[in-house]
């Protein structure tokens, strides 16, 4: 019962106090949810919108949603199947979720990471080479993948 009523304060805050550039609704059951987020100004993903998908699990809020990207997206810490690897997303002792975290922090710093790609975390080494190396070529890449895939 404790999942269900916070899950239900947070989506009824996310509705009316939405953190910039995001959206969380509920996608038919209450532990499946849906987001976007819009790619920030000055970033390859300006322009672009963002859809994620939300698996809040049973033992919410001691254990992680599961969140990945549906929109491809080219970045060092998200694979092509849309998982992300950022650490607030995994359980301690590897990780850094926290009971006092929720579904509209994970969003955000979802954004930040969108914004500042951590190369030296990769899920995608090939594209955290070319961050590192080549990031002409990197900026290029996730522009194109941005309209082709994010545009609206």
């Amino acid at each position: 019962m404790q999942r269900v009523s916070r899950l239900m304060r947070e989506l009824s805050l996310l509705a009316t106090e939405p953190p910039p550039g995001i959206t969380c609704w509920q996608n038919g059951q209450l532990d499946h949810l849906r987001a976007q987020i819009l790619g920030g100004v000055d970033t390859p993903y300006e322009k672009g919108i963002f859809n994620l998908e939300i698996i809040v699990p049973e033992r919410y809020p001691f254990e992680p949603p599961k969140i990945r990207f549906l929109t491809p997206i080219y970045h060092p810490n998200i694979d092509s199947a849309g998982r992300i690897c950022l650490d607030v997303l995994k359980l301690p002792p590897k990780g850094a979720w926290r009971p006092s975290l929720n579904i509209s922090t994970l969003l955000t710093s979802i954004q930040l990471l969108m914004a500042e790609p951590n190369p030296d975390d990769p899920l995608m080494a090939d594209i955290s080479s070319e961050y590192k190396y080549n990031k002409q070529l990197f900026l290029l890449n996730a522009r194109e993948w941005t309209e082709k895939y994010a545009g609206q």
